[in-house]
């Protein structure tokens, strides 16, 4: 049995409006029966901790939607549940998405209160036609308000910012990250904006309405956010994730580096052993099924060892350190020359665009550009 602790996701999918770059389980409703949501999130907590005793947890992720919008009551039940099933690894990790608005930022004493130790902060944008462009309910003002308050609140605290945003220059994205490293968070989510099949930027770039970005400004971009940001101390240690070092998402970690990790609510993913739990992801669909069952579970799937592998590959190529691929083929049987194409990689390799020391393998910065294409030449694990 592996030994390391847990990570556990609880997802709160209801947010206050829809943002049309967002492909996320969000849904948008009229009132939300708090009670009831409370009762049900702390039944599908129970069930997945009665299947994964003795194994305390290392982090907990309330995500979305919009967990800012929880009550603080809900979230201190949601925690001290946890507690009580698993037990807390020292340290652990317990982080919270929040939208900027100065209505959410006034419950953070409260979530801090109920043990949260860690925010992410969706600002999203330093600019208010930026923040109108992308479907924000804040501007500018009131999202750095909401950062004040969360650097006053909790330990540690995240911020996402969407880049390559249409007719963004290379000096104005330049100028932005500046700005943002100067407010010393010690961890950033910076992201290119990409269109999402089914959100309503998808509808309006089939109509013509909103031009791509090239793709050749979009490398420029992603070469100077790299640069800047590991001179400012906070160098990218994945594609998208740049902290100083010890300040990690670790509960992202556990995903990248393929650990087990639990996930309750609407549409949570979770892998259990080798075992795949996905829950139903319609908000009302999920609590008729915890009121029927006792959990919110679609489905449980056993995972083929190539299976495994080839998602442990996936996830951990995105990080600076790579993938052991020693330690995957322990943990699914599959054998390392199985794993990886290895003429692939010695041509990759050549063309620095990936490096192979011993088991580890790990995608070089030029080669972030290339991931996609990348994993496809590499990836090589078959049942």
């Amino acid at each position: 049995m592996d030994v390391e602790g847990l990570a556990l996701y609880i997802h709160w999918p209801f947010c206050v409006s829809k943002c049309p770059y967002c492909d996320f389980n969000s849904h948008v409703r009229d009132s939300v029966d708090q009670h009831r949501w409370r009762v049900a999130l702390l039944a599908d907590l129970a069930h997945e901790a009665a299947l994964t005793p003795g194994r305390p947890l290392s982090s907990i992720f309330f995500g979305g939607g919009t967990p800012s919008l929880m009550p603080p009551e809900t979230v201190a039940a949601l925690l001290d549940a946890a507690e009580r099933h698993w037990g807390f690894a020292p340290g652990i990790e317990i982080t919270l998405e929040a939208n900027p608005s100065s209505v959410e930022a006034a419950r953070f004493a409260d979530l801090a209160a109920a043990g949260v130790n860690r925010v992410s902060l969706g600002l999203q944008a330093l600019d208010d036609e930026a923040l109108h462009f992308l479907g924000r309910a804040h501007d500018v003002a009131e999202g750095l308000a909401a950062l004040d308050t969360a650097q006053r609140s909790f330990d540690r605290v995240s911020f996402d910012l969407i880049y390559a945003r249409p007719g963004q220059s290379d000096a104005a994205w330049e100028a932005e990250l500046a700005r943002a490293l100067s407010f010393g968070t010690g961890h950033l989510s910076l992201y290119q904006l990409t269109i999402e099949p089914g959100t309503r930027f998808a509808t309006l770039a089939a109509q013509g309405k909103l031009p791509p970005v090239d793709p050749d400004d979009a490398a420029r971009l992603f070469e100077a956010t790299r640069a800047i940001t590991a001179a400012a101390g906070l160098p990218a240690y994945e594609i998208s994730n740049h902290a100083r070092p010890g300040e990690e998402s670790r509960h992202n970690l556990a995903y990248w580096r393929y650990r087990d990790y639990l996930g309750i609510g609407p549409g949570a993913h979770g892998r259990r052993g080798g075992t795949a739990t996905v829950r139903r992801k319609k908000p009302e669909n999920w609590l008729a099924r915890v009121d029927a069952t006792g959990h919110g579970l679609e489905s449980e799937e056993d995972l083929a060892p190539a299976t495994r592998a080839i998602e442990a590959l996936l996830m951990g190529l995105r990080l600076e350190e790579g993938v052991d691929l020693a330690r995957i083929a322990r943990r699914t049987g599959m054998a390392p020359d199985r794993l990886v194409d290895e003429a692939a990689i010695t041509r990759l390799a050549k063309m620095g665009l990936v490096a192979r020391e011993g088991s580890q393998l790990r995608i070089l910065a030029p080669g972030m550009l290339l991931l996609d294409a990348i994993l496809g030449d590499v990836v090589a694990a078959s049942d």
